[in-house]
């Protein structure tokens, strides 16, 4: 295959994806940003994670929320569990790497407060015990994934899957409905 036509077709994937999940159910989206919204609503806070590009995904939030998306308006209490290499690294060598959100959210969450956990596959066994540690603690828990949503889907309260077993188009896709979740966010924070 030629490179161009390599191009075309990469896209043309992407956009298909895009297409499917257009055409599926809105709410899970629209459920997740309002979760958000009512727990800064709150003073609560979003706590973030992932692995890999999930990882990187989680960082991104995390720093339109701080930050800012398109808007001004006062910063939002999103912490990316992925972040603190001391913290990773000591729960890691210490307990598992299994362990390392979990232990984020046993130290960092409160009821009222979102895990969001974001898994391509929907079997990281991390993601998963940090879903469980966030219902055991009262926390509204969120899970992005892809190919069937596995055990990280089933473990939320609010799924958004994007049903395909390709990792780099599931993770376009997740980028897409992460942003379209920060606008609305954002837009419910801004000063009229």
């Amino acid at each position: 295959m030629r490179e161009s036509d390599f191009v075309t077709a990469a896209l043309a994937e992407t956009i298909a994806l895009h297409e499917r999940v257009r055409r599926a159910d809105p709410r899970p989206v629209a459920d997740a940003a309002s979760a958000i919204i009512e727990s800064f609503r709150q003073d609560g806070q979003l706590l973030v994670f992932g692995n890999g590009g999930s990882a990187a995904d989680a960082q991104h939030v995390a720093a339109d929320l701080v930050g800012r998306f398109l808007r001004e308006r006062r910063g939002l209490a999103a912490i990316a569990l992925t972040t603190d290499s001391s913290v990773l690294t000591s729960v890691a060598n210490d307990y598992s790497f299994e362990r390392v959100f979990a232990r984020q959210v046993e130290a960092l969450g409160r009821t009222g407060d979102v895990a969001f956990g974001i898994s391509t596959s929907g079997r990281s066994p991390n993601v998963v015990g940090a879903l469980e540690t966030a219902r055991g603690r009262g926390l509204k828990t969120i899970a992005l994934t892809g190919r069937d949503g596995g055990a990280v889907g089933r473990l939320a309260d609010i799924h958004i899957n994007v049903p395909s077993d390709s990792t780099p188009r599931v993770q376009e896709v997740h980028r897409t409905l992460l942003h379209v979740i920060c606008d609305l966010v954002e837009q419910a924070f801004v000063e009229r």
